[in-house]
């Protein structure tokens, strides 16, 4: 039985799950709150990287900014694709306006982006509003 590094989504604390029980509602052994919300979490530069570095399972990241409207259209559908993804990714949003220099570090041009994460390395990235359909199709497409 393997287990895998959660970071909890409320704390920051890092978790160990065992991978068969990673679909029965675990809960964070610091602050004893679910490790799994189905909602995006939002995270500043600090826990960005955290979260991104020390998750064993995939990350699944959208670059956005409150004054983009393409990002407004596509935010109801990501909040759909993370109940569809958890607990198999992480699903967060980092706000550009808000993070810039996180931006700037991963070169992001426009908005929204989606990239997915695995072991603190970049494997994918995709730019433009995307419906939870091809949000889910995308992540997946990627991680075979």
């Amino acid at each position: 039985m393997e287990n895998l590094h959660i970071v909890c989504p409320h704390c920051d604390a890092v978790n160990r799950v065992p991978s068969v029980r990673l679909e029965e509602e675990a809960t964070c052994g610091k602050c004893q709150r679910p490790l799994f919300t189905g909602h995006p979490v939002d995270l500043s530069t600090e826990r960005f990287l955290k979260h991104i570095e020390r998750n064993d399972i995939p990350v699944l990241v959208d670059f956005w900014a409150p004054w983009c409207g393409p990002c407004r259209t596509m935010a109801p559908f990501y909040e759909q694709a993370a109940q569809h993804l958890e607990p198999y990714f992480r699903v967060v949003k980092v706000n550009t306006e808000a993070e810039q220099q996180l931006a700037a570090r991963y070169a992001i041009r426009s908005i929204p982006t989606l990239a997915v994460f695995k072991g603190g390395r970049e494997l994918a990235r995709q730019a433009g509003a995307m419906d939870s359909k091809s949000i889910i199709a995308w992540v997946q497409q990627h991680l075979r």
